[in-house]
């Protein structure tokens, strides 16, 4: 007897990548993914390389990886792919203490971040 096969959790003209453990915290990661959301992928991707902030990296890979899936797992057109939604989750924080002065204790919170991307094929008339 065989597993049942998962149900697809996209539509079929959509694809997802997901990016878990980023080491970043959550409003900072949705800055990032609120400029690209919307975008044409070629021009969300010229958008991340050039972008000064650090995580951009990160979100471009999650970016290709997408592509990526859109391209071989589900046989779409990465020409006509649009960033659909990117949206941004919270996920576990380290709580790490410094010593400060008379005893006391500065509470470091290093909070990391999961970040979905799903790109979408949009119609020839886009």
């Amino acid at each position: 007897m065989a597993k049942r096969k998962n149900p697809r959790r996209c539509a079929d003209n959509e694809a997802r990548a997901v990016y878990r453990m980023m080491r970043t915290s959550p409003i900072k990661l949705n800055q990032v993914a609120a400029a690209i959301r919307g975008m044409k992928v070629d021009k969300a991707l010229a958008h991340l390389e050039f972008s000064r902030k650090r995580i951009a990296r990160e979100v471009k890979k999650t970016l290709e990886s997408a592509i990526a899936n859109a391209e071989n797992n589900h046989d779409l057109d990465i020409d006509n792919l649009i960033v659909s939604e990117a949206y941004v989750g919270k996920s576990l924080v380290l709580k790490r203490w410094k010593p400060r002065a008379r005893g006391r204790v500065g509470k470091i919170l290093k909070p990391f971040s999961q970040l979905t991307i799903v790109v979408r094929e949009a119609g020839e008339s886009n």
